[in-house]
C-alpha cells in the first residue's frame, strides 16, 4: 500500500527567468480519485524532455500555472476502468505537463482514451522515454506521407532524439536513409537498415545529398533543426519533395519562392504540443508492431533520477545532453 506521505509530485508555481531561478518543489501528492472516464496511473518512469524544461521557463505560451511538468510516462493503472487496473501502460501528450498536471509525479490522471499497454519487450524506463521523440517523428511522416521503399529520406539533425526516431521509422519503411549529423563515422542511433551519413561540419550538405542520389535529391527531408539547415535542405530536395519542420533557431529565413514552386515543393510544420494524450496514443498504436518486432528500438536510458534530484536532471537536459534522462518518482 502506498501511503500518501511517500507520494510526491514536482510543482512549478510560476515561470522561472532561467534554470538557476527555477523552483522545483516535490510536494506531497495523495493518491487521486479517477473522475468518470479517467484512470489513475502510478508512474514508474517519466522522461525529462527539453520541452519539459523549457515549459518551466515560460517558453510555452499555452502552459498553465501552477502545475506538475512532464509529458512522457510509463506506469501501472491503479484506479479507473476495471479492465485496465494493474496493467502497465505508457504514453505521451502535448497537454500533459503543459495544460494539465504531468508525469513528474507519483500519480498521473489520464482520460481512458489515452491508456495503451506498454509493448512487452521494452523496459519501463525505456517506455517512459519513447513518447515525445517518436510521436513527433511519426506525426511528421504521417502528415507528409509515410516513407516508401524506393524513396530517399534525408534526416537533418540525426544525432538528436527526434532525428534518431525519424531515421528508425524511415529505415523500417524500407526507404533509403541519409543522416546528417555533426560528426563523421557511422550513424549513432539504431536503424533496421543501412544509413548513409553526411558530416555536417564538412559543409556542402545539399551537394553531398545530390551526389549520393545521382543528382536527384531527397523525396522527404526531415529538418529537425530548422533555420540552420534551411538552405542546405532546399538544395537537397528532389522535384516534388516535402520538407518537415519541428523547431528552429532563427524565425526568419531567406525563402526563394521561385525555387519553391519550380521544385513543386511542400513544407509541413509539426507542433507536438498540439497533439493531446489521446491523439498521441494513436501514433503509439501505429508504432507498437515495430517496437515488438524490434525494427524500432527505444532509446537507451543513460541516467535515472529520483524526484529529489529533479533539478539535476533538468540541468542535464537543458545543457544539451543527448542522453535520455528519466525520473523515477
Amino acid at each position: 500500500m502506498h501511503t500518501t506521505h511517500t507520494s510526491r509530485a514536482l510543482r512549478v508555481n510560476e515561470k522561472a527567468a532561467n534554470l538557476d531561478a527555477l523552483q522545483l518543489d516535490a510536494a506531497p501528492q495523495p493518491e487521486p480519485t479517477a473522475p468518470p472516464g479517467h484512470a489513475v496511473v502510478r508512474i514508474t518512469a517519466a522522461a525529462v524532455n527539453p520541452s519539459d524544461v523549457k515549459a518551466t521557463l515560460g517558453i510555452m505560451p499555452q502552459a498553465v500555472w501552477p502545475r506538475t511538468p512532464g509529458r512522457d510516462f510509463a506506469g501501472t493503472v491503479v484506479s479507473g476502468p476495471s479492465e485496465w487496473i494493474g496493467r502497465e501502460v505508457y504514453g505521451s501528450g502535448g497537454d500533459i505537463g503543459i495544460t494539465r498536471d504531468g508525469s513528474h509525479a507519483r500519480y498521473l490522471v489520464l482520460p481512458e482514451g489515452a491508456l495503451r499497454a506498454k509493448p512487452h519487450n521494452i523496459s519501463m524506463d525505456e517506455a517512459g522515454a519513447v513518447g515525445v521523440p517518436f510521436v513527433t517523428a511519426y506525426e511528421g511522416f504521417r502528415r507528409s506521407g509515410m516513407p516508401q521503399p524506393g524513396q530517399t529520406v534525408l534526416v537533418l539533425g540525426a544525432n538528436g532524439k527526434v532525428g534518431q526516431a525519424a531515421v528508425q521509422l524511415a529505415a523500417q519503411a524500407g526507404a533509403r536513409v541519409i543522416a546528417v549529423q555533426r560528426r563523421g563515422g557511422a550513424f549513432e542511433g539504431f536503424a533496421s537498415g543501412p544509413v548513409d551519413v553526411i558530416d555536417a561540419t564538412q559543409g556542402q550538405v545539399g551537394e553531398r545529398v545530390r551526389e549520393l542520389t545521382g543528382g536527384r535529391g531527397a523525396d522527404v527531408v526531415y529538418n529537425t533543426v530548422g533555420s540552420v539547415y534551411f538552405e542546405a535542405a532546399n538544395k537537397a530536395m528532389a522535384k516534388g519533395a516535402t520538407q518537415i519542420f519541428i523547431a528552429t533557431h532563427d524565425r526568419a529565413v531567406p525563402f526563394d519562392i521561385f525555387a519553391f514552386y519550380r521544385g513543386m515543393h511542400t513544407f509541413v510544420g509539426i507542433d507536438s504540443l498540439a497533439m493531446d494524450c489521446v491523439r498521441c496514443a494513436a501514433q503509439l498504436d501505429a508504432m507498437r508492431d515495430g517496437f515488438e518486432r524490434g525494427t524500432l528500438k527505444p532509446f537507451p536510458v543513460a541516467r535515472h533520477f529520483a524526484l529529489d534530484e529533479a533539478i539535476d536532471a533538468y540541468r542535464l537536459v537543458l545543457s544539451g545532453s543527448t542522453d535520455r534522462v528519466v525520473l523515477r518518482p
